[in-house]
């Protein structure tokens, strides 16, 4: 199994909410950039919520997002993961972000949106078991936007990913 390394937290000092996947998928470690399967309904999302969206530049994105107080994360650090499906990451392979740095750096998140079930049970189970969550930071998990989820209508994540902007 291939050994996989994420991305650095795109973060600044106005963030105030933070989404976090779990892994970034091949066509994201190959680009060097969050959510760049032209698949994935991320930035079609983010176009929709806060003009981010693919027709603009990466960098021009991810200053929108920034903009509005939202930054970007992975849950993990690494892991081994053949292809780029969360079912494939080995559990025992699993090296959580360091969220204690993370939010003694940023204390004015307040919330926390998960992109998916696999985002949301990894960071349970890494960092609030192991008390590294705070706990005046709301958790809400969302819809996954990887072409995996084809189920859920991109109109519907869209609803549901507006916690976003009515928090």
């Amino acid at each position: 199994m291939t050994v996989v390394q994420g991305f650095p937290a795109v973060i600044d000092e106005n963030a105030q909410t933070l989404i976090l996947g779990s892994m970034p998928g091949v066509p994201s470690l190959v680009a060097g950039k969050y959510y760049a399967n032209p698949r994935n309904s991320f930035w079609p999302i983010m176009g929709a919520l806060f003009d981010a969206g693919p027709p603009h530049p990466y960098r021009v994105r991810v200053h929108r997002l920034q903009a509005r107080g939202v930054a970007l994360w992975d849950v993990l650090k690494a892991c081994r993961r053949p292809g780029s499906l969360d079912s494939s990451i080995d559990p025992a392979t699993e090296v959580a972000n360091d969220f204690a740095a993370l939010f003694a750096g940023h204390r004015e998140i307040s919330r926390v949106f998960f992109n998916g079930a696999k985002a949301e049970a990894v960071y349970r189970r890494t960092v609030v078991s192991a008390g590294l969550h705070p706990a005046d930071v709301q958790l809400t998990r969302l819809p996954s936007t990887s072409p995996a989820n084809a189920a859920t209508p991109v109109l519907k994540k869209v609803e549901a990913w507006r916690a976003l902007v009515n928090g």
